[in-house]
């Protein structure tokens, strides 16, 4: 982080995570309790869990819908406290959403062999403050509704999505892929785009997840596809120069 708004900074930090520590109140009294659980998001970057009612977590939370969420973006530093942790402050509720669900198994595959459990359920977090970590001396307390991009849960894209991340996975995996190893300094082929939100892309393969930030917002289908063909060209021409 250097000059960039903590807010964008924070919600980037956010869009990157695929996973968090959950802290909830135990439902008995006896205390804090915090638990690692694995994320998406919603097009606005608030976090998606699915959880059962079979875990501590999901009883404290039922009883006491008051959560915080941890995420780390330290990893691969050798000094992780130089680099950059956002403690989420929020409520949890669960959701029916359709696009929830999709966008949570896409970029967690395998969680659908249990998705339809009945002990499970989709859960969205409401961001209402966030503390950045961003390195010695940078630190902000930050209002949820500066973090979340709100505006995001209303755009045409909301309704979209699927259709491109489909059409880029069936019709241009190649150009996924190049995303990957030209952009991303990743290694090997078989990426797939898991979401697109108006900041950025998604991508996976295996337990990799990587994240493809735009260089305008998108605030449909259509702005969308070009944003990609242009990160492709760009791809390509850094591919050629190699």
């Amino acid at each position: 982080m250097t000059n960039e708004d903590p807010a964008v900074f924070s919600r980037g930090l956010i869009r990157a995570a695929d996973r968090g520590v959950l802290a909830t109140e135990m439902a008995d009294g006896s205390g804090p309790y915090a638990s690692l659980v694995m994320i998406a998001l919603d097009l606005a970057a608030q976090p998606v869990l699915l959880i059962s009612t079979l875990a501590d977590h999901t009883r404290n939370a039922m009883a006491d819908d008051r959560v915080s969420l941890l995420i780390d973006g330290t990893a691969g530093l050798e000094e992780p406290l130089t680099g950059p942790r956002l403690s989420l402050q929020g409520r949890l509720a669960k959701t029916e959403d359709p696009r929830l669900r999709d966008r949570y198994l896409r970029r967690h595959p395998s969680a659908e062999m249990y998705a339809g459990f009945g002990d499970f359920a989709f859960y969205r977090m409401s961001v209402a403050r966030a503390h950045l970590v961003a390195g010695f001396g940078r630190i902000h307390w930050l209002d949820g509704e500066k973090v979340v991009d709100g505006p995001a849960l209303e755009l045409a894209l909301a309704d979209q999505e699927a259709d491109v991340v489909e059409h880029m996975n069936d019709d241009h995996g190649d150009a996924v892929d190049l995303y990957a190893t030209a952009l991303l300094d990743a290694e090997g082929g078989g990426w797939r785009l898991t979401g697109v939100d108006p900041e950025g892309a998604d991508l996976r393969r295996g337990g990799i997840v990587l994240r493809l930030p735009f260089d305008k917002r998108v605030d449909d289908a259509e702005a969308a596809r070009v944003e990609l063909v242009r990160l492709v060209k760009r791809a390509r021409r850094r591919q050629a120069d190699a």
